[in-house]
């Protein structure tokens, strides 16, 4: 399991890596370099809007992927998604820029941003289900917590690469090709990712199935509609406030308020450490109380403090804005700590891989595409983004009448095995 589960974490870190690294460039530099006959505000948008087309993808990746999961097992996905996310990284990081080649510029950038998402929308349902069909039902909620910790890591990665540079270019070597950098190291990590995935296993509820499902999203679609979509609307809320967080806040605390950018991706990255160090405590709450309270009392707490962190980012001082940073975070895990247990939980084995998968990058739709375009677009006029604050705050209670509504799903606890017999996984 340790084997697995750090296996799943390692791609799932460097998937994120890419993903992130986009968003994180184009919340300080895509849009003036690739939008420059735009205004600074409609720039910042468009520059969003492409980070939101990898969102975009991800439900189609899921669908691709997925298929590929439920029909030839969970192994082939972790390889091909990763392999199509690395490339599409270390592309962006060749664009030319607008200067250079006009409107192909921010078109390629388009394209190159939909193949990441349709890579991360297939490398999240692989990678989890991988571990959760392996784990012992006791502690599935432990053992898929590392697969959760990959997107912290990954964030974490992108952006003190991009602080490191920050911190050792000046603005003028930063736009001139600093920023590049992270999307070519991109390439040796999606490497490292493949040669560690080359020894793992097909999980046991996949070789077990009779006979694998012939078209999984047609009965996804038949039997398990509404529960895609209670999931997709339950997870929104968890995407929002982490995109907030780490990309719209960046731009407009360094746009808006003057904030130094590395000042900025300080305060983000020390919320989203504590965040991820703190993912395996909840998702041990979660396997000790169930999958189900910890979601609601996570997404409960987003919308308790959706306005205090609103008012402690507007003071623009390091610590405040820390302090309203990890709150949040610590809400946001509240509820994604338990999430790659409870999804592959409320799924068939046969459709698990797509009906999980495509529940999940919906949420990513719905709460990770529009946030920072909305937050944007909410936030222009002077003092604190209130908007932002009541946007979040509604979109929290949507989330939480869907986790209202959707079942329980933690096993009971396993019986002891007898003395000398190995303790086989159980299933999901």
């Amino acid at each position: 399991m340790l084997r697995l589960a750090a296996a799943s974490l390692a791609g799932t870190a460097i998937e994120f890596y890419d993903f992130f690294v986009y968003g994180t460039a184009a919340a300080l530099v895509l849009g003036p370099l690739f939008f420059p006959t735009f205004s600074a505000l409609a720039g910042t948008l468009a520059a969003f809007g492409t980070f939101g087309a990898g969102f975009i993808a991800r439900p189609l990746g899921s669908v691709v992927f997925g298929h590929i999961g439920d029909r030839h097992g969970r192994r082939p996905v972790m390889f091909a998604s990763l392999a199509l996310t690395g490339l599409a990284t270390v592309a962006v990081g060749c664009v030319p820029s607008y200067a250079s080649i006009g409107i192909a510029a921010p078109s390629l950038l388009l394209v190159l941003r939909f193949l990441q998402g349709l890579g991360l929308g297939g490398e999240w349902g692989g990678a989890v289900l991988l571990t959760a069909e392996h784990a012992p039902a006791h502690r599935r909620g432990l053992w898929t917590s590392f697969p959760q910790i990959g997107p912290t890591t990954g964030f974490l990665l992108a952006n003190g690469v991009v602080l490191a540079l920050s911190a050792g270019l000046t603005d003028a070597e930063f736009r001139a090709w600093g920023w590049r950098v992270p999307f070519w190291a991109a390439g040796l990590l999606a490497l490292t990712g493949l040669l560690l995935r080359t020894s793992l296993a097909e999980t046991p509820q996949f070789r077990a199935l009779d006979e694998p499902a012939r078209l999984p999203l047609l009965e996804v679609a038949r039997g398990h509609g509404r529960l895609v979509l209670l999931t997709a609307g339950a997870l929104a809320i968890g995407y929002a406030v982490f995109y907030t967080v780490s990309t719209w806040s960046l731009a407009y605390a360094t746009e808006r308020l003057g904030v130094d950018r590395t000042v900025m991706l300080g305060c983000v990255m020390g919320a989203v450490a504590i965040m991820g160090a703190l993912t395996p405590v909840a998702a041990l709450l979660g396997d000790r109380y169930g999958r189900r309270p910890l979601c609601l009392a996570g997404c409960a707490a987003t919308v308790v403090w959706m306005f205090p962190m609103v008012a402690l980012l507007a003071t623009a001082e390091p610590l405040w804005m820390f302090t309203g940073f990890l709150g949040a975070m610590l809400a946001f895990i509240s509820m994604f700590a338990v999430i790659a247990a409870y999804l592959p939980e409320l799924y068939e084995p046969r459709v698990r891989c797509t009906g999980a998968a495509v529940g999940y990058n919906l949420g990513g739709v719905l709460g990770g595409a529009l946030t920072p375009i909305v937050a944007t677009a909410l936030s222009r006029g002077a003092g604190p983004p209130w908007g932002v604050a009541a946007y979040l705050t509604g979109l929290g209670l949507l989330s939480l009448g869907c986790f209202a509504l959707l079942p329980e799903t933690r096993p009971a606890p396993v019986l002891r095995p007898e003395p000398g017999a190995e303790a086989e996984a159980a299933p999901v």
